[in-house]
């Protein structure tokens, strides 16, 4: 029998996706896999993902990565959730905090029973309810207590604000320590088979080929296997998520020690705040329809917390995704498969999903069409619930200081999210499909704080009176209040765990 195993990997493009790639596949991998990364120094990374959601933990665990190594390495803070300043309404503020709000009870979620009586006019908003909102609003910070069952200690959701050039760096140690090689040099021409057109070898600048069984393209938006060399295809979103332009800039620590990331809405899009060790990540991503680069960079700058620690710096993009992410024998992670605003910080988890489905579809060299479908399928449905959400922050909005506001109110949804909102708008209810990413409270904590109001609540939760469900709604506050209260701050937990050497 001929051995037709997978030998010889080769991952174009280094960076976040890039690395992750070679760390996971080189840790994950059963012997026998030869794995090359092929990058250059002289191409830059975007290197502006710096924010994550819970996912990254599951990752950073597979790969036995030590949290407080990896935190002091990348200059990495905690983050509880996002803060979102002027989206429903100029003016106004909501925070969506990870993990769960209230305590769901057999016959209801919890929100049912909070819905009734905020339309009672006895219940305020939902933040006194995430143990994750109340912590970081009053700048505290601890990780879960699974000794704690029935404590909302005992789950507590938290992902990360780091480095991504320095979490590339950690990342790349990691993998050269289980066998990867880099091949460093710029790549000048890919050959492909003339029978199949799958991908043969790579030619390098210096006439080096490198070949390979299996190509994994990391090589951002250009997409320089998936899209140059096999003409893959795209699928355009942005009729739904106009913008299209970023500026990044880091800035000078201001500000206090929050853990959590903060989205403003500006008059064409928004503005990003991620809090590191070091310094403070920003940017703005607009819609270059509604607004120039020039008075977009001058917003940002406009808005720092501290001064400016380098030249602002412009991204373009479009919204999307290819329209396969695995084609022939070329599998596309991160943004050479396509592209998802930073709005809910989705895109180093879709690196990491990306990763964790393929090695449940690892090929042979036969590779079986079957596979590969399922792989772009489940890639689809993914990359789908995500755009809803997204567009969901868009769409719901009361804002009428700009003509961008008004086309994102009024424009046409995909049926998928319109099913989602009419049934929300009915009776509070909220359905989650297939396991999709982001869970019930994410939604209703967006929706809510969009400005959206259902008309009724479920009537299973009129089982119980109004003052048996204010007691519950009461002694919910009290037992979250007193956790957060035994926290220390995030500044503190940070130095006495996690704090790099360059920032102490």
């Amino acid at each position: 029998m001929s051995d037709n195993r997978i030998k010889d990997i080769v991952i174009v493009g280094g960076g976040t996706a890039g690395w992750m790639s070679a760390a996971a596949l080189g840790q994950l991998l059963p012997n026998g896999h030869r794995i090359r990364l092929v990058e250059s120094d002289m191409i830059s990374t975007i290197g502006v993902g710096e924010a994550t959601i819970p996912s990254i933990r599951n990752f950073n665990l597979h790969l036995g990565i030590d949290e407080n190594d990896f935190l002091r390495n990348t200059q990495g803070t905690f983050k509880l959730g996002i803060e979102f300043v002027n989206w429903g309404v100029n003016g106004t503020k909501y925070f969506h905090g990870f993990g769960s709000v209230g305590r769901d009870q057999p016959m209801a979620n919890f929100y049912h029973y909070w819905l009734k009586m905020n339309q009672l006019g006895k219940a305020g908003g939902l933040e006194p309810y995430s143990i994750n909102t109340v912590a970081s609003m009053l700048g505290k910070f601890s990780v879960g207590r699974p000794d704690l069952p029935n404590s909302p200690l005992s789950d507590l959701s938290y992902a990360y604000h780091f480095d991504a050039g320095l979490y590339a760096k950690y990342l790349r140690r990691y993998a050269e320590q289980r066998g990867v090689k880099r091949t460093e040099g710029k790549i000048v021409k890919v050959n492909l088979r003339e029978n199949d057109g799958f991908i043969e070898s790579l030619q390098m600048e210096n006439g080096e080929i490198v070949a390979g069984d299996f190509f994994i393209d990391c090589s951002g938006m250009v997409g320089l296997l998936i899209e140059q060399a096999l003409h893959t295809g795209y699928e355009d979103w942005s009729h739904w998520l106009p913008c299209d332009t970023a500026i990044a800039v880091p800035c000078a620590l201001g500000g206090s020690a929050q853990a959590h990331t903060r989205s403003t809405a500006h008059e064409a899009g928004w503005q990003w705040r991620i809090p590191l060790q070091h310094r403070i990540g920003n940017g703005h991503v607009f819609s270059s329809k509604y607004m120039d680069a020039d008075k977009a960079t001058q917003i940002l700058l406009n808005n720092l917390d501290g001064r400016a620690l380098a030249e602002p710096r412009q991204i373009k993009f479009t919204t999307g995704k290819r329209k396969q992410a695995w084609n022939k024998n070329c599998v596309a992670i991160g943004l050479s498969g396509g592209f998802m605003e930073p709005l809910e910080s989705t895109s180093i988890h879709m690196v990491k999903t990306g990763l964790m489905r393929l090695l449940t579809f690892f090929p042979n060299k036969e590779f079986d069409q079957v596979d590969i479908d399922n792989y772009n399928r489940l890639t689809d449905k993914e990359y789908a619930q995500i755009r809803d959400f997204l567009i969901l922050h868009y769409k719901v909005n009361s804002r009428d200081d700009s003509e961008f506001w008004k086309y994102c109110r009024e424009m046409d949804v995909p049926e998928s999210l319109k099913i989602k909102l009419d049934l929300f708008a009915s009776n509070g209810r909220i359905l989650r499909e297939n396991e999709e990413l982001f869970p019930e409270d994410s939604w209703l904590q967006v929706m809510h704080g969009q400005g959206m109001r259902p008309r009724r609540y479920s009537p299973v939760v009129d089982q119980r009176s109004p003052d048996e469900i204010a007691g519950f709604l009461y002694n919910t506050q009290m037992v979250i209040r007193k956790c957060v209260d035994a926290m220390p701050t995030h500044l503190d937990y940070i130095r006495a765990n996690c704090m790099a050497r360059e920032a102490a």
